[in-house]
């Protein structure tokens, strides 16, 4: 019996698929991305993104 996801539930799917296609997407342009570290904004090369 599949269970109904929360609006909490589907929220958090959601923001899980979207940050999944932006590193996808950062992986093949090669662009580093942004991200938080120590309360600082540091950039991460595209090729150690995992």
């Amino acid at each position: 019996m599949k269970k109904r996801m929360t609006l909490q539930g589907k929220a958090e799917a959601a923001m899980k698929k979207a940050v999944k296609e932006v590193i996808e997407n950062h992986k093949k342009s090669g662009r580093p991305l942004a991200a938080w570290k120590d309360g600082k904004t540091v950039m991460i090369s595209a090729d150690k993104v995992k």
